[in-house]
Parts: C-alpha cells; structure tokens; sequence
C-alpha cells in the first residue's frame, strides 16, 4: 500500500441512551434528523468498509435499524466505550490487523476526511496499537482549561503524556503564549483509529492510577507500553454535544 493510499478499516460507533449528562443524547433531533444518524451519515462518506453501531439500548437499536445502519447490541455493563469496541470485535471475529475507527456519536459533524486519515495513520505505524490525531492550541485560555485535553509526543509522533494540565509546563513565563511556544501546545482530539488485536486485550488491562487522576483511558494503554501515534489533523472537527446547551449551538449552526 503507497503511504498516500487508504487502508481498509472499520467504523465503530458507540452510543449509550443512559448519559448521566444528557440522557437519551444519541436520539435527539438535529434538523429533522437523529443526532445518530448524522454520525452514522459522516462514517458513510469516509469509505469505510463497514459501520456498526455499538449500542446497550433497544430505542436506539430500533431508531438505527429504521435509517438504515447495521446495529450490533451490547452488554451495558462496560466501563468504557474501547471495552464496547471490544465486544464488538469479538461478536463479529474480525482479524487482529484489522483496523477500527472509533466514531463517537455525539460528534454529528465529523469530517470524512479525518477518519481516512487517522485510520492512515495507524496503518503506517506498525508497532502502534491505537492512533489518535490533535490540532495546534492558539489560545492560552485552552491551554489552562482542563476540558481540553494536552497531548506531547517524541520526535516520531508517538505519545509521551496526555493530560488536562498545561503540558509542557512554561517554567520561565507560565502565563505568556508568545509565537515561539505555540508550537508546544497540541489539543487532542478524541478520535481514536485501534489495532483489533489491541481492542481484544484492553479489557483485561487494570484501569491504572494515572486514568483514574486525569479520568483519560488512554492513560491505560501508555501505562502498559502501548504505543500511541498522534498526528496534526488535516481538518477540524465540528463541535461535539456534551449538554443542551451544545445542542442549541449544532441546531443554529446547521440552520445558519
């Protein structure tokens, strides 16, 4: 395969009715249409070779199956969403080098192109388990905000910490952003391309002190020596929906 060419892979979409946030999240409407199922449009066009949502709730269930997506129920005791992917994987015996793109159902704006592309990433980086992809921090605000999550990496790409902490720390000039440090600071986004063969063993990998301090899953994976690569993203993603007050946000955006 030529490093511009894109690999097979899989689209895994979890969604989850019972949020303790904004429960019923995945169903809500979206300029006539679900909030699912505007995911679910998104992993269409990425050429994916096959999409299934990952669910625990019959209302879900039944309002996928209607717009047409291929469901997969699961059991509703997961810890997190990569022990869904998980199950899934096992349900349907894809191979170990498969690859599975972890399209989370609140994000009704994802780019194709960014699902191509951190599938690509993984695919070309042969001792990493999971890839993952960030954007450059602009703003010092985002820098000190605990909602956006930091990533570093070593000089190949891979992951050395993420954290909800400025990293790297300004020791001379903590509170100045000026255009020599912008570089240092990268948001990850929370989209994740897994070898299936890593999905299998997550599971059976103890959530570790680092995960429960920063509440980062990926914490786990690091702390048992799985290598992350993380690439700047070729497009941004729209926003995702946390709360209501999100969802008025995407429903004027699509309006306007």
């Amino acid at each position: 395969m030529s490093n511009n060419q894109i690999p097979d892979f899989k689209i895994i979409i979890p969604a989850r009715y019972a949020s303790t946030r904004f429960p019923g999240k995945p169903l809500v409407d979206i300029a006539g249409k679900t909030m699912l199922q505007h995911a679910w449009e998104c992993a269409k066009k990425s050429a994916a070779s096959e999409i299934i949502i990952a669910t625990d709730d019959d209302r879900i269930y039944q309002v996928a199956k209607q717009f047409g997506a291929k469901v997969c129920m699961t059991d509703n005791k997961h810890p997190t969403g990569t022990d869904r992917l998980g199950e899934v994987c096992g349900l349907y015996q894809w191979s170990d080098d498969d690859i599975v793109v972890n399209l989370q159902g609140d994000e009704p704006l994802t780019p194709a192109a960014i699902l191509q592309q951190v599938a690509h990433n993984l695919s070309r980086h042969a001792r990493a388990g999971m890839a993952t992809l960030s954007t450059p921090i602009l703003s010092i605000a985002d820098v000190s905000n605990p909602n956006v999550v930091k990533v570093v990496t070593d000089k190949e790409g891979y992951a050395l910490y993420f954290s909800r902490a400025p990293i790297p720390w300004n020791r001379d000039t903590p509170n100045v952003m000026d255009d020599q440090l912008v570089y240092a600071y990268q948001r990850h986004l929370g989209i994740y391309a897994y070898r299936v063969g890593f999905l299998r063993s997550y599971s059976t990998l103890k959530p570790c002190e680092l995960e429960r301090i920063e509440k980062l899953e990926q914490l786990r994976a690091l702390y048992n020596g799985v290598a992350i690569h993380v690439a700047v993203a070729q497009a941004l993603p729209g926003p995702g929906i946390d709360s209501p007050e999100d969802l008025v946000k995407i429903r004027d955006l699509l309006a306007g």
